[in-house]
């Protein structure tokens, strides 16, 4: 082999050596850095049974969108005080966008506007914002609730009443969900009566009224998905109950609501795509941070449920949203 040939297969093992060195590190050119978005998720309940589908969407949106999101839940369920706490804790500690559930939202956000922010806040629940709330992603309460209303007088009599049980209406959506419900069966002929959880007793109490002295019969519409989970668990705990109520109806879904939907115990329930809701406000809180999509008001469309539809495909990825 002549020098000349030595010196081209030298050149070209350099040449190999110096590609490999380019390809695999950032000794010639740095690869620019993602940038990674801190965002916090507060809610409103003390754990996530009510949000497994949300978190779905919320944890592929974080992929998705190169997110870090720390999903935190209350020490005491609708504590407002504890979770304005957090806000503050979170905000402290460099978060970049909130996205939170209010317990309280009329109270909530005045408490918010007297902290002012340095973050962008995404509201959940609810298609309102204010001077403080960056955006926010919810249902038309108001339309759910008369949607859940015409279902409920094509199939039961303006015989019986209709109890109407909540946490509380103060809580975010419920007052919303109440006046459309209770405005549009007032309107048929139906005679409503509104119960606010004040003991662990209260739902079970206004059930049993039924059978002990013997009121009558009546129909029960739970107005948010933790009503509807105990009034489930207390209709579909006693074959004596079943007798007198009429029907059970509601409004959100979880895992066990619709379990109790295929027995036969809830009759049919209000519910919207969880997992879009996860996903969209994340999406949401990091175009927050990047200065776009300020004021917008997103509002999810709403569905009626019944243990049919379980089975019906163009339900399975709404229900049961795959990881």
């Amino acid at each position: 082999m002549s020098n000349k040939e030595k010196i081209m297969w030298a050149a070209g093992a350099i040449c190999l050596v110096f590609l490999f060195l380019l390809s695999s590190t950032d000794w010639i050119i740095a690869e620019k850095e993602r940038e990674v978005y801190q965002i916090s998720v507060i809610v409103e309940d003390s754990n996530d049974e009510y949000y497994v589908n949300f978190k779905k969407g919320m944890d592929k949106a974080a992929e998705s969108l190169h997110a870090d999101v720390d999903f935190i839940t209350l020490y005491a369920p609708n504590d407002l005080a504890q979770q304005i706490e957090l806000i503050q804790r979170e905000i402290k500690e460099g978060a970049d966008a909130l996205i939170v559930a209010p317990v309280d939202e009329s109270e909530f956000v005045m408490r918010l506007d007297e902290i002012s922010p340095s973050c962008p806040i995404i509201l959940l629940g609810t298609s309102n914002v204010s001077a403080s709330v960056a955006a926010s992603i919810g249902i038309n309460g108001f339309e759910a609730g008369e949607q859940l209303a015409g279902r409920i007088e094509a199939k039961e009599s303006r015989r019986f009443p209709v109890c109407l049980l909540t946490e509380g209406l103060n809580y975010t959506g419920n007052k919303e969900r109440y006046d459309g419900i209770h405005s549009a069966l007032s309107e048929a002929g139906f005679t409503c009566r509104l119960i606010e959880k004040q003991s662990e007793d209260t739902y079970r109490q206004a059930i049993e009224e039924t059978v002990y002295p013997g009121k009558g019969r009546m129909t029960v519409v739970a107005l948010d998905a933790a009503a509807l989970s105990e009034a489930a668990a207390i209709i579909g705990g006693s074959s004596v109950y079943k007798g007198y109520i009429t029907g059970l109806y509601g409004f959100g879904s979880t895992v066990s609501i619709l379990n109790e939907l295929d027995r036969g115990v809830v009759d049919g329930l209000m519910t919207h795509s969880q997992f879009d809701e996860g996903y969209l406000s994340v999406k949401m809180a990091v175009e927050a941070v990047r200065g776009m999509r300020l004021g917008e008001q997103a509002v999810m469309d709403s569905i009626y449920v019944e243990a049919k539809d379980l089975r019906d495909s163009r339900y399975e990825k709404l229900l049961y949203p795959m990881e």
